[in-house]
């Protein structure tokens, strides 16, 4: 089997590719990566894969691998992520999420590739209310509210078009919030956990109880996996935990597992477009593919401090590399 994976050096997609090696010995793959400032190609140091560095917005280079490596499955983790620096500089958005996928998509039908699975997110679905007992399912009508969230609807919109009109052979996850090794240091619990390593203050928005659904990185990997061995095409399957935490209850974790004091933690304005609160209804990824998650947040989390504790070498070249101060919202 010879796999397509882009995105394949940032946090999810290098997982991902780490994964699917150790389950299957024999298998190739592919990454095609552009190397922004969150791509590392240390992420993929000790694999046997061939690293390409490019877009997915490029016709010509997207064509050309698929031709050359004769590649059957594609799986795109691309994407432009980090909410913060959507609403600085949206149009980087756009153009990656939704008009690099519809690229990667025409390359997969002209090519005939026998599965293209997207990789999305839980806020192509909106927010919901901190009250509220409610949850996403696969029916859910999208709502999205930034332009990170309506970059990733909009993809999804053009897989299901390409499988509706062309009929490629497609599937989706929309997973909750990821944790994980390898997660650059932008993100709320690699920040948290770096910057209280280095007795750097954590900032915690506003909006102090907000919460989210957090699942660890290796369990959205194997979900991904089983939908691409057994998942029906032209599904999509949510990927969820089923467990929330406010940014006040992160802060207190991290700053436990770390020793460090309260006095670390620190307020700062919320982002525009902050949203309440994600949950996902995954029983259909449960119901129909048997999958659960394997790691509790406490030993997950507990597991990702101690590989950031082991591993300054890897994320201490990354902090200048940030481009938002998240500090700096007014």
């Amino acid at each position: 089997m010879r796999l397509l994976v882009t995105g394949a050096a940032g946090f999810i997609g290098s997982n991902f590719v780490h994964r699917w090696l150790e389950h299957h010995r024999d298998g190739q793959v592919v990454a095609l990566d552009l190397l922004t400032y969150a791509g590392d190609r240390r992420n993929l140091e000790g694999l046997d894969v061939r690293l390409v560095e490019g877009d997915i917005g490029d016709p010509e280079l997207v064509d050309r691998v698929l031709a050359e490596e004769k590649i059957e499955i594609v799986v795109n983790f691309a994407a432009e992520s980090h909410n913060s620096l959507a609403v600085l500089d949206p149009g980087r958005f756009f153009r990656t999420n939704a008009l690099g996928t519809q690229t990667l998509l025409e390359a997969a039908r002209r090519r005939g590739v026998e599965r293209f699975h997207h990789v999305s997110t839980c806020e192509v679905y909106g927010d919901l209310p901190l009250d509220s007992g409610e949850a996403f399912t696969e029916e859910s009508p999208y709502r999205p509210r930034t332009p990170y969230n309506a970059s990733k609807a909009a993809a999804d919109h053009a897989v299901r078009a390409y499988h509706e009109t062309f009929g490629l052979p497609v599937t989706i996850t929309n997973c909750s919030n990821n944790y994980g090794p390898r997660q650059f240091p932008e993100k709320v619990i690699p920040l948290f956990l770096t910057n209280a390593l280095d007795d750097r203050e954590l900032p915690l928005y506003a909006s102090t109880q907000n919460r989210r659904e957090w699942l660890h990185v290796a369990d959205h990997c194997d979900a991904i996996e089983l939908v691409l061995d057994r998942g029906r095409e032209g599904e999509t399957y949510n990927v969820g935990s089923g467990l929330e935490r406010s940014i006040d209850e992160i802060a207190d974790l991290v700053l436990e597992l770390t020793g460090k004091p309260d006095s670390l933690k620190t307020i700062v304005p919320d982002r525009p477009g902050h949203d309440r609160r994600y949950l996902l209804d995954s029983s259909k990824l449960r119901s129909e593919l048997g999958w659960r998650p394997a790691i509790s947040f406490e030993d997950g989390l507990r597991a990702t401090a101690d590989w950031y504790a082991a591993s300054r070498a890897w994320w201490e070249p990354l902090r200048d590399r940030a481009p938002v101060r998240e500090t700096a919202w007014n």
